[in-house]
């Protein structure tokens, strides 16, 4: 049987740790991957006072979400967004989209944001690790796209940037995706959200700066 308040007190004490060893001042927000997980699950992490929650595809965002819409989550999206599941998308109204990866993205996004009367939170997906096999802009285009984004689509709120570290052995190469992205959020104006960090990295990633972490195996792995 899973003890949900252990699994999440150890996890904050290690994010504690990592935190106050990065900036006294930092603070770092959970967000539960709940991709894989049952609906007994998620309502045990809200009793441990859990509430931001995230899920890879818009079908398994809506079940959920419409399943616990008595209890005050907040709903992250945080797999790759189809074009064709945009109206289905905003239609749930959720907290933040993550993997903004596209200028092309954005306009469509746009385009039925402006025809609902709706905006969007949202966060760019960089590439950091220059990786085929991951979404995103590269390194050198995000901070021209974050502003073609900035100034085209009105109803799209860009908080920040996401990106995935490098799928590697060697720690040094995961820094370097991060360190990359923190280094490109630093030069943007008035961006507050720097989601990076999963299960097997977010020590790392609040090292580099980490202020979002998307956790989910280490919370909801059997």
């Amino acid at each position: 049987m899973t003890d949900y308040s252990q699994r999440i007190d150890t996890l904050i004490a290690k994010i504690e740790k990592a935190r106050i060893a990065y900036s006294r001042h930092h603070i770092v927000k959970i967000v539960a991957v709940s991709k894989n997980a049952s609906l007994e699950a998620i309502q045990n992490y809200y009793n441990c006072s859990q509430r931001a929650f995230g899920e890879n595809k818009v079908q398994d965002l809506k079940i959920k979400m419409h399943s616990l819409e008595h209890l005050p989550l907040e709903w992250h999206m945080i797999g790759s967004l189809q074009e064709n599941k945009v109206n289905a998308f905003l239609s749930l109204k959720p907290a933040l989209l993550h993997s903004l990866d596209s200028l092309k993205l954005a306009l469509k996004i746009e385009k039925r944001c402006e025809m609902l009367g709706v905006n969007l939170n949202a966060l760019l997906q960089v590439n950091s690790a220059y990786e085929e096999s991951k979404s995103g802009v590269m390194p050198e285009e995000t901070l021209e796209i974050y502003s073609q984004i900035s100034e085209t689509c009105k109803h799209l709120k860009l908080k920040g940037l996401m990106c995935i570290g490098a799928h590697a052995d060697d720690e040094k190469e995961i820094e370097k995706s991060f360190t990359t992205t923190k280094k490109l959020f630093d030069r943007l104006k008035n961006a507050s959200v720097l989601s990076m960090g999963m299960s097997d990295d977010f020590e790392l990633a609040i090292a580099c700066g980490a202020n979002l972490l998307r956790i989910g195996s280490f919370l909801f792995k059997e």
